[in-house]
């Protein structure tokens, strides 16, 4: 079994000691970090980047390198679009367009939105959300097929939901599944090996009219991103001991 290198190391080490951190601290220099650990410069330089990449400390030239913010973690009942949950974390939120078109309907998306031609086709826009130019997720979401305007909506910088209300519809409720998998050939687009884990929610959303407006598979980052469910913890059953 190959050993793991040296700078994934460190920056496991050094992601623990941010976890108990405070937004602000400063984080030691690369020469300081390089002497504690017994490595070169260059080594703790790529252990760094990483984190940065994560957006978990902060390079700012001239003063140096900073813990940063942690995003709070969105609460799982709670619709809220990508691009008004970065700007709540004060953070800039952006998106760079993979695909932007009308193309066939997948079987899941032709019963999500109930679909009922018999070659239907669907909106599909898959775009990588980023906050602060750091890849967060990537989002692969269909609409139905009369939503042709939102192609020529601000897929980069803009809210798709805020684009929704702007054409009479406003998403009002959702449901969605949770799941986990590797990042596989979405690695490449979210900076992250293949075999990084991600949290990925698949998720149906309605209009006012109750009918099915967004079918959406968001694939998270799972070190950058998090989920806050609150539940009921139901009574054991009739005669159960445990």
């Amino acid at each position: 079994m190959a050993k793991t290198p040296l700078y994934v190391r460190i920056e496991r080490a050094l992601r623990t000691r941010l976890a108990g951190a405070s937004p602000g601290d400063l984080v030691p220099a690369e020469s300081a970090l390089a002497e504690e650990f017994g490595v070169a410069r260059m080594t703790v330089r790529a252990a760094l980047n990483a984190l940065e990449a994560d957006g978990l400390i902060e390079r700012v030239q001239g003063r140096g390198t900073f813990v940063r913010q942690r995003p709070a973690p969105r609460a799982a009942a709670t619709l809220m679009s990508f691009h008004d949950q970065v700007l709540s974390w004060g953070r800039r939120p952006s998106s760079r367009v993979v695909e932007a078109e009308v193309r066939p309907a997948g079987a899941d998306e032709a019963a999500a939105l109930q679909l009922t031609a018999s070659a239907p086709r669907v909106i599909s826009i898959v775009r990588v959300r980023l906050a602060d130019d750091v890849p967060m997720a990537i989002e692969y979401a269909s609409f139905p097929p009369h939503l042709t305007a939102l192609l020529d909506a601000d897929l980069e910088t803009g809210s798709l939901h805020r684009a929704l209300h702007e054409l009479g519809l406003r998403p009002t409720l959702g449901s969605s599944t949770l799941s986990a998998q590797l990042a596989g050939t979405d690695g490449g687009h979210l900076q992250v090996a293949a075999t990084e884990p991600l949290l990925v929610e698949s998720r149906v959303i309605v209009d006012q009219f109750s009918q099915p407006l967004e079918h959406s598979v968001s694939r998270y980052v799972g070190s950058r991103y998090s989920l806050h469910v609150t539940f009921d913890v139901q009574p054991p059953r009739t005669g159960d001991t445990r």
